[in-house]
C-alpha cells in the first residue's frame, strides 16, 4: 500500500502542491470547495500555502453536472510532479474512467506523496486498489453499494476519513471541512478561523460526523423527534416499518407525530417516506446496473408492478425509460 505517511496532517509551513484530477460531471461545488479554501488561505496568510493545478484526463475541457465548462491546465501524464493528488467525480464516474484509463491512473498516481478522492472520486482510488485495508468513505447515497463492491475496503459512514496519507470525502461540504482540518493542522488553528470566517461558516464539522442523509440538513433546529423519525425511516429503506411503529419507538401517538410531520413539512409521514425511497430508488436506476425488480426489492416495494407504478407518478417516466433518457 502506498501513501502511508501521515505528514499531510503534520504541521508544515511549506507549501503544499496540489493536482485535482477532475472527472465529467462532477460537481461544481466539489471543485470551489477544494479551490477557495485553498485561495482564501494564500490570501490571508499573504504567503503561497497552497499551489495546485487543474487536470483532465485527456487535457481537453471538462464538462460539470450543472453545464458549466472547466478548461484544465493540462492532461494528466506521468510528466505532472506534486504532493497531494486529489481526484473529484461524480456521476457515471465508471464510463469517464474506463479500465484502460484505470490502469494508467495508477501509474501516474504513484509519483504522489498522499491521495485524496471527493465523493465518487473514492470508487477511482478504489478500483485501482489504493484503498485496499484502508478505512474510506463516499456519498451516502453509494454507501451500500461500494461497502457491497470492495470487501476489503473498511467503509465508514463520516463526512470524511483520513487513513495513512489518504483521504476520502462524501461530497462538497465534507470537503471544505476537510481543507479546514488540512489548514488547521498544517498552519494553525487562527488560519483555518480566518478562512471559515471568509465564508461566514460556522459549521466546522469533524471527520467522524456521520454523514446525514441530505433532507436532515435542513431540519436542524427543528423538532427532534422529526429528526428522529427520519433517521429511522432511513435505517428500513428495504423493510419499511410502519408509521404506528415509528411514532411508537419515539413515544408518541401515531396522531400526534402526524401533525408534526404536516405542520412542519406540509406532507405526511408516509408521504415523506415514500418519497426517500423513491428518490433512492431514481438513484440506483441511474448510477446502478441492478434490475428494476432488484431496485423494486432494496427500495421495499412490494412487486415490480407497485413500484413502476409509483415511480412514474413521481417522475412522470416509468423506470426503464428514465435509465434510458439518461444514457
Amino acid at each position: 500500500v502506498y501513501f502511508k505517511a501521515m505528514s499531510l496532517f503534520a504541521p508544515n509551513q511549506n507549501c503544499l502542491k496540489v493536482s485535482i484530477l477532475l472527472l465529467p460531471e462532477s460537481s461544481l461545488m466539489s471543485l470551489a470547495c477544494s479551490l477557495d479554501t485553498m485561495r482564501a488561505a494564500n490570501r490571508i496568510a499573504k504567503k503561497p500555502r497552497f499551489s495546485w493545478q487543474i487536470l483532465s484526463i485527456d487535457g481537453l475541457p471538462v464538462e460539470l453536472s450543472c453545464g458549466q465548462t472547466i478548461l484544465p491546465d493540462a492532461a494528466f501524464n506521468s510528466q505532472h510532479r506534486g504532493d497531494l493528488l486529489i481526484c473529484i467525480a461524480a456521476f457515471h464516474h465508471q464510463q469517464h474512467m474506463p479500465s484502460k484509463q484505470l490502469l494508467l491512473f495508477k501509474q501516474r498516481a504513484r509519483p504522489y506523496r498522499y491521495l485524496g478522492a471527493v465523493e465518487s472520486g473514492s470508487w477511482i482510488l478504489a478500483r485501482a486498489g489504493f484503498l485496499n485495508g484502508l478505512q474510506a468513505t463516499t456519498h451516502w447515497e453509494d454507501l451500500e453499494d461500494f461497502s457491497n463492491q470492495f470487501s476489503t475496503i473498511k467503509v465508514q459512514p463520516d463526512r470524511y476519513v483520513i487513513d495513512g496519507g489518504i483521504f476520502t470525502t462524501g461530497g462538497a461540504s465534507p470537503t471544505f471541512d476537510l481543507f479546514l482540518q488540512l489548514i488547521r493542522s498544517r498552519f494553525g488553528h487562527t488560519l483555518a478561523l480566518a478562512v471559515a470566517s471568509v465564508f461566514i461558516y460556522d459549521g466546522n464539522h469533524r471527520a467522524h460526523t456521520p454523514q446525514p442523509i441530505v433532507t436532515l440538513g435542513l431540519l436542524q433546529g427543528q423538532s427532534p423527534s422529526i429528526s428522529a423519525a427520519i433517521k429511522l425511516m432511513q435505517a428500513h429503506i428495504d423493510e419499511p416499518v410502519a408509521i404506528s411503529q415509528i411514532a411508537a419507538e419515539l413515544s408518541l401517538s401515531r396522531r400526534t407525530l402526524e401533525k408534526q410531520f404536516r405542520a412542519q413539512l406540509g406532507i405526511s409521514p408516509l408521504q415523506y417516506y415514500k418519497s426517500m425511497r423513491l428518490q433512492i430508488a431514481k438513484k440506483l436506476v441511474l448510477d446502478s446496473h441492478n434490475s428494476m425488480q432488484e431496485i423494486a426489492l432494496r427500495t421495499g416495494f412490494s412487486s415490480l408492478a407497485v413500484f413502476s407504478r409509483e415511480f412514474k407518478l413521481t417522475f412522470n417516466h416509468s423506470p426503464s425509460q428514465f435509465r434510458k433518457q439518461a444514457h
